[in-house]
């Protein structure tokens, strides 16, 4: 049976987890009470270090900003086998961690399911498409090598969460001159606003991700800059509901 360190089990590195086919290990020293409850049905090997030495396959699912740091700390560990660098992050990160350690980059997208995008050597890309082979996670292998499954998380990512973003930017826009009603009814409504506040805390970083791709390709990066400040401004409302007035009052710096 094949043992998985798993970085970082959250809401989705949990889900990710529970579908791997092989014993998932984790490393609960500095991990909060609700990290330690989603990972009830993972073994727990105390520290990171334990967690390499025991593993021959590490999934990486933390914050953006940090994706770089863990994986330097996983390669001081002397990891042996492949690591999964399955983070929001810009295609560049990617590939500079895959001078680090035997890389697997990732992708997690939950529009349909949920997919998990592998590209990188073929032989560790198959090995780790082997750990779901049915249920909750579909592993789709992509062409390109290290930073396609980057590319396409920055790809999808900027197009989902952007259109969220100006949703919520029309509906402060229609509050304001009180049309909310009449915005509704042309088909922009504020339910993907409602359940995006949440996440935005995790959202925002990746925004800024989308952003340095862009400038990376020459291409405009304002609109993803502008939509990591407007979900900087919900970072009040991480991992909890939030009416849709407070929300919307929140993107006001005037108020």
């Amino acid at each position: 049976m094949t043992r998985v360190g798993l970085l970082f089990p959250g809401e989705m590195g949990a889900l990710v987890g529970s579908a791997v086919r092989g014993e998932v290990l984790w490393a609960s020293e500095g991990r909060s009470e609700a990290t330690r409850r989603r990972a009830e049905a993972f073994t727990d090997v105390g520290t990171v270090r334990e967690l390499v030495a025991a593993s021959e396959i590490v999934i990486s699912l933390c914050p953006p900003a940090i994706a770089e740091d863990v994986a330097a700390e996983v390669a001081a560990e002397g990891l042996d086998g492949i690591y999964v660098e399955a983070n929001a992050i810009a295609p560049e990160r990617a590939r500079r961690i895959g001078g680090l350690l035997r890389c697997v980059d990732g992708s997690v997208i939950a529009r349909t399911g949920l997919n998990l995008y592998l590209s990188g050597d073929a032989e560790d890309v198959t090995a780790v498409a082997a750990l779901f082979p049915e249920g909750e996670v579909n592993a789709i292998p992509l062409e390109g090598g290290i930073g396609a499954a980057s590319a396409l998380k920055m790809a999808f990512g900027g197009w989902n969460k952007i259109g969220v973003a100006l949703a919520a930017q029309a509906h402060a826009i229609a509050r304001a001159y009180g049309v909310e009603d009449a915005l509704s009814g042309e088909g922009v409504e504020s339910d993907r606003v409602l359940r995006a506040a949440p996440k935005a805390w995790r959202w925002a970083p990746e925004m800024e991700e989308v952003a340095a791709t862009c400038a990376a390709l020459g291409l405009p990066d304002g609109i993803p800059h502008g939509a990591a400040d407007l979900y900087s401004r919900w970072d009040a409302h991480r991992d909890r509901p939030a009416e849709l007035d407070r929300l919307l009052d929140d993107l006001n710096r005037k108020g």
